[in-house]
């Protein structure tokens, strides 16, 4: 049985050839952390190079759900494209900045700053 509060939800949109998804719930090991990487696995294999993740409705990740958007970046980087972040709260921009990860993310507060600079790489 699925436990909602232990779950990632995603919305995808496009913008050009940027795709924007919008994550709701934790990322967190098991069945989340696993959702997560399906989907940004789709993505590769459709052709999406260049993605921006929104946090803002991400309450919390773990070391798994870390561990996962870096070979998600990886992954993108590969691709000739980049993963990028956009809004997390407070307790998810400390976590990326303790676990330098911040220095690995472009990190956005505005989506249309993060997709001037997808434009501005091409």
């Amino acid at each position: 049985m699925r436990d909602p509060l232990n779950n990632v939800q995603s919305v995808i949109r496009h913008s050009g050839d940027v795709v924007i998804v919008d994550l709701t719930g934790r990322v967190t090991a098991g069945e989340s952390a696993s959702t997560f990487r399906e989907m940004m696995q789709k993505l590769a294999a459709a052709g999406h190079k260049n993605v921006l993740l929104n946090l803002k409705d991400i309450s919390y990740i773990d070391s798994m759900g870390l561990g996962e958007m870096v070979d998600a970046c990886t992954t993108t980087r590969k691709l000739g494209g980049d993963l990028k972040l956009m809004n997390p709260q407070k307790r998810i921009a400390n976590l990326l900045e303790m676990t330098h990860l911040a220095s690995l993310f472009a990190i956005f507060a505005e989506e249309q700053a993060a997709l001037d600079t997808f434009a501005a790489s091409r």
